[in-house]
């Protein structure tokens, strides 16, 4: 493959801050994330951010299908051009946020691998809209600021436990495989990045009543760490119409101290949580 740089500089390509753009230039790394994300001929696979094309040309050698995704217009020439000899890459030019996964071509069982170097600016927005399209989505390489990642992968007690670590926790696998120094990009960043693997699960960790209740109960659980869960829960607007008394009995029905802070609840406990809260919400006699 062409180096890096190499197209950088004959494309002239300028990398655009507001868009987040750092380019991946490190031929060994892009192997290794070409080597993890283990693409088959057999796989569909929707490429997020694919820049200068680096790491998709890497991925088409295997895939029976890739959708290249870049929001970049100058970059989507640079793609054009640089994959023109694969018959089986389609580049798409538009935002991965209001990409349509369902709209993807493909048999009735096959799912889609997700692969890409995601913008720092769109991390968490991105992994929502993958929780979302997650029915279509067996899998996913995500290189994603370290910090972030840290986040994600963090257990219960710790300062990085939680929304994204609990609610991507719940619905998929995770499991950090690789650090990338800074170094290894043009511009060169201020944060170092990781790599992620994950699968999509086919059913929750935990059983859940209400999957939206769930995520909006997590994100009031986190609404001031250093609060008690009850007292999260009685200042939320999600649990306005239940009363404190009541609030504590179904408290009490889940085994959960309401004193305890929602940094120490596991991730099935975030769904009993929900799955009593939804209930009791909905019993609730209307005002």
């Amino acid at each position: 493959m062409n180096l890096p740089k190499e197209i950088i500089s004959r494309y002239a390509v300028k990398p655009r801050k507001k868009l987040g753009q750092s380019f991946l230039i490190d031929k060994n790394v892009i192997r290794k994330i070409s080597a993890v994300a283990q693409v088959s001929k057999n796989d569909i696979v929707v490429e997020v951010g694919a820049g200068i094309g680096v790491l998709t040309r890497d991925l088409a050698e295997n895939a029976s299908k890739l959708i290249a995704v870049e929001i970049d217009e100058k970059l989507v020439e640079v793609l054009n051009d640089k994959l023109s000899d694969y018959n089986n890459v389609q580049i798409c030019h538009g935002d991965i946020l209001k990409f349509d996964f369902a709209s993807v071509d493909r048999n009735e069982k096959q799912k889609i691998k997700v692969i890409g170097n995601i913008p720092y600016n769109i991390s968490t927005p991105l992994l929502f809209h993958l929780i979302s399209s997650r029915r279509f989505i067996d899998s996913y390489v995500l290189m994603l600021q370290k910090e972030v990642i840290q986040r994600l992968i963090a257990t219960p007690g710790g300062k990085n436990y939680g929304i994204p670590s609990v609610i991507l926790q719940m619905f998929a696998t995770v499991e950090k495989v690789l650090d990338i120094p800074a170094g290894c990009f043009y511009p060169i960043p201020k944060v170092e990045s990781s790599v992620i693997k994950g699968f999509f699960m086919e059913k929750p960790l935990a059983e859940l009543t209400d999957e939206d209740f769930f995520i909006k109960l997590v994100r009031v659980a986190f609404a001031q760490r250093r609060k008690m869960l009850i007292n999260n829960l009685k200042r939320s607007k999600l649990m306005e119409d239940v009363s404190e008394s009541l609030l504590k009995e179904l408290l009490r029905m889940t085994g959960i101290n309401g004193q305890r802070r929602s940094e120490t609840l596991s991730v099935q406990e975030f769904g009993a949580l929900s799955n009593i809260l939804f209930k009791g919400q909905a019993e609730q006699p209307t005002k």
